[in-house]
């Protein structure tokens, strides 16, 4: 993140965070942002961080619980707004242009989020893996950008329950969603043609809600171990994750990386792909 980055995030979430000063010296909203940001980035423990900055370390865990709020609070309405019609028009749009997919809103999975254990929990949060965790149910565009989350599920539960109880699956279910009218495919009109053209961009075409865990996870290494919180903090340290990887994707032009993938061949037009080159 870059300096302009920081002072920038450190403007936005200054509102949620100011409170009255009954300290000789009080820890400031750039420091209190800066080693949320380490422990998020670094994956390091609080109590390091505590002694790094010389602040107990019950005083860095509320501080951690409160900035990652406030960072969610301050930026899920501009980075990851509730998509309109003409939005999921958007994405369709890059898809096509960007994967060659074509009549795609977006794409959805889940990722586990590995925590500790939580006293007296018995299997609540155990999964098939043998740890625990709670679930990251995403939507991501064409450009690794997350569109609707929803954190917090329960692993014992299966993916359809999760799916069904989030606010994109009810809406989707219910019929809510403010989605563009059905579409033809382009060239339906032939459909016996191109099977393998069309599993290869259906593979390419999922890799991108996988690519943005990944990137997501790479960025904030907290993501990478078991979380070392209580489960309602994990969930707002992964809204906080989130947030800030939309805001990086969106703000800083170094990170859009996904228009280095849109230069990827396409087998109907005899171009080498990453799918099958030679078979």
């Amino acid at each position: 993140m870059s300096a302009s980055r920081f002072d920038d995030l450190v403007h936005r979430i200054r509102p949620y965070i100011q409170r009255a000063s009954t300290h000789s010296s009080p820890v400031t909203v750039a420091e209190r942002l800066a080693f949320t940001l380490r422990i998020l980035a670094s994956g390091g423990s609080q109590q390091s961080v505590a002694a790094s900055y010389r602040l107990g370390s019950a005083t860095v865990s509320s501080i951690v619980s409160e900035i990652c709020q406030a960072i969610h609070t301050a930026l899920k309405d501009e980075f990851i707004p509730y998509t309109s019609r003409a939005g999921f028009q958007e994405i369709s749009r890059d898809f096509w242009r960007m994967w060659d997919f074509p009549n795609c809103i977006g794409y959805i999975d889940g990722k586990h989020v590995q925590i500790k254990a939580p006293p007296s929990a018995g299997s609540e949060y155990f999964n098939y893996k043998g740890t625990h965790s709670v679930v990251l149910m995403a939507v991501c565009d064409a450009q690794y950008r997350f569109t609707i989350l929803d954190v917090g599920a329960y692993r014992r539960q299966s993916d359809a329950g999760i799916f069904q109880a989030s606010r994109f699956g009810n809406g989707l279910l219910q019929g809510t969603l403010d989605l563009p009218p059905p579409a033809d495919l382009p060239g339906s009109t032939n459909l016996d043609e191109g099977r393998k053209i069309y599993n290869y961009r259906h593979s390419r075409a999922r890799r991108v809600i996988k690519n943005t865990f990944g990137i997501m996870s790479v960025r904030w290494r907290v993501l990478g171990r078991p979380i070392e919180f209580n489960p309602k903090k994990v969930v707002d340290v992964v809204n906080a994750c989130a947030a800030l990887h939309n805001y990086l994707c969106y703000t800083d032009a170094a990170n859009s990386l996904a228009t280095s993938v849109s230069s990827l061949g396409d087998p109907a037009r005899g171009e080498e792909t990453g799918g099958y080159r030679g078979q």
